[in-house]
């Protein structure tokens, strides 16, 4: 591929206008005026940081570029010795333009900025009756296993376990660096192709579970007026609905205006019950408003790697070949075991390299 001189020159003249306004941030940061208004002052220096190794890269693509026009220029030259030069330095200096823009596109796409915070996941079994509820509990153990792996913190919020094992429901709080960001595209209807222990005439059975990651809320996300939140409160129970609680510690809170409805049952206080219930409700409503903003994104750029839609039919586990098909990406691999034992590394990675590379095409 020849080198493209006009279209380097755009992407510098585009990084030279952040430039231009980190050199007025900088010189706002430093005015007194500013200083004494801590809001204003805060904004900018949140502007300042983001801006600032885009400013140096802008800085450094444009000494590369004026480096670029004079070998050029001297590649052209009627004297031998400056011509060869400058043939001999074109080679690095393009490489270097070529690799340096790249690395700036990365740097302009917008970045989420739920992505640093802590998770809800939420695993529920979808058709397939028991052999749904036992998938659920495979995805569970799968996710805390990753967790685990990661460094991440991990408590639960609430579980309704099936006649024969597994979860009909699941959420569960997820605390690390960047555990949103991570998680995010595992949102969707996960399928999987087995043979269940029930099934006596060894036929494949499909089954479903659906995955929601949700990013957990702040107060100043969601404005959640108490006086249209119920509650109510009744015994925690365990494993087949034996009472492990003679007080009324569990805590169920509906959404009046959505009808969104939380329980949570696992904490050791009806304080802390509600506390937590409080918190995923005030998150799945943070998230409502967050994927109705992503479905109008994904739809003005077609995106295959979406975090809106729960709905969608994202992954299938096939028992019988070891198989993992990751159907957004076309992504196949024949690790199953190691997968639903927690390496979702790889998978999760090329995610987020086609999510990225989606959004580059829309520079």
């Amino acid at each position: 591929m020849s080198f493209d001189r006009e279209a380097i020159g755009a992407w510098v003249t585009k990084l030279q206008s952040i430039a231009d306004r980190f050199a007025e941030v900088e010189k706002l940061v430093s005015d007194p005026e500013v200083v004494q208004d801590q809001e204003a002052f805060a904004s900018l220096m949140t502007e300042y940081r983001k801006l600032k190794p885009m400013a140096e890269k802008s800085r450094q693509l444009a000494m590369s570029l004026a480096d670029w026009d004079e070998a050029n220029l001297w590649a052209n030259s009627e004297d031998e010795d400056m011509r060869e030069l400058g043939k001999s330095e074109l080679p690095g200096l393009t490489s270097d333009l070529e690799q340096g823009v790249e690395a700036a596109k990365w740097m302009l796409l917008p970045r989420d900025s739920a992505d640093d915070r802590d998770a809800i996941l939420e695993v529920r079994a979808g058709t397939g009756g028991n052999e749904a509820a036992l998938f659920a509990g495979d995805l569970v153990r799968m996710y805390l296993k990753h967790a685990e792996e990661r460094g991440w913190k991990y408590s639960w919020v609430g579980m309704s376990e099936g006649t024969m094992g597994g979860f009909k429901e699941a959420v569960i709080r997820l605390e690390g660096e960047g555990v949103f960001g991570w998680l995010k595209f595992e949102r969707g209807v996960h399928r999987v192709q087995r043979v269940p222990t029930t099934e006596s005439q060894g036929r494949v059975h499909t089954s479903a579970a659906t995955v929601a990651v949700l990013p957990v809320a702040r107060e100043v996300d969601i404005d959640l007026n108490l006086n249209e939140v119920r509650k109510d409160t009744f015994r925690a129970s365990g494993a087949g609905g034996q009472h492990v609680n003679k007080t009324e510690s569990a805590v169920r809170l509906t959404h009046l205006p959505t009808g969104t409805v939380v329980e949570c049952q696992d904490g050791r206080s009806q304080h802390q019950n509600y506390e937590r219930a409080l918190e995923v409700l005030r998150s799945r409503l943070y998230d409502s408003v967050r994927a109705s903003v992503e479905a109008e994104r994904a739809a003005e750029r077609k995106s295959q790697v979406s975090t809106g839609d729960r709905s969608a039919k994202i992954r299938t586990y096939n028992f019988p070949q070891g198989r993992v098909t990751d159907h957004r990406i076309g992504l196949t691999v024949h690790t199953l075991t190691a997968i639903l034992g927690g390496d979702l590394k790889a998978v999760i990675e090329a995610l987020h390299v086609a999510d990225r590379a989606e959004r580059l095409k829309n520079l």
